[in-house]
């Protein structure tokens, strides 16, 4: 079997395959996610700017893009913003939260394609409006 050099590492025939045909599925979820909440749908092929766009999507501040650009706290970041996914579409339980971390390809798979998930809005900066409410009754 051919073998192949991308960035450095040797991958077979097979393997480029499957992460070409992965990358059209998640490129595909992406897009059809951008669609449920009202972005253009090009946004999703345009690496980069579909961050920034998920950031939209979320309510956050469109600066928030780089913040995944920080070694390790990314992790974080990224596992924060899945949950906030996940709570744009009105789900909001703990097992929610678990799925979305743990399976996040296939949880958003579900999201973006599942007939029933209705985007509900952006939820950044809830928690403190929330707070802030209860503070004043």
């Amino acid at each position: 079997m051919a073998e192949y050099s991308v960035l450095g590492l040797e991958m077979s025939g097979a393997m480029t395959s499957a992460v070409i045909f992965l990358s059209v599925i998640a490129l595909g979820a992406n897009a059809k996610l951008f669609i449920k909440c009202d972005q253009p749908v090009w946004a999703a092929l345009i690496p980069g700017y579909n961050v920034v766009v998920a950031m939209r999507i979320l309510g956050r501040p469109d600066q928030h893009a780089v913040l995944f650009l920080i070694p390790v706290f990314n992790i974080y970041f990224f596992l924060r913003t899945v949950i906030e996914l996940a709570q744009a579409f009105g789900k909001r339980t703990n097992t929610d939260y678990a799925l979305a971390m743990v399976f996040n390809v296939f949880y958003v798979l579900n999201l973006s394609l599942a007939y029933q998930e209705e985007y509900v809005g952006p939820v950044y900066g809830q928690e403190k409006k929330t707070a802030s409410n209860l503070q004043a009754a």
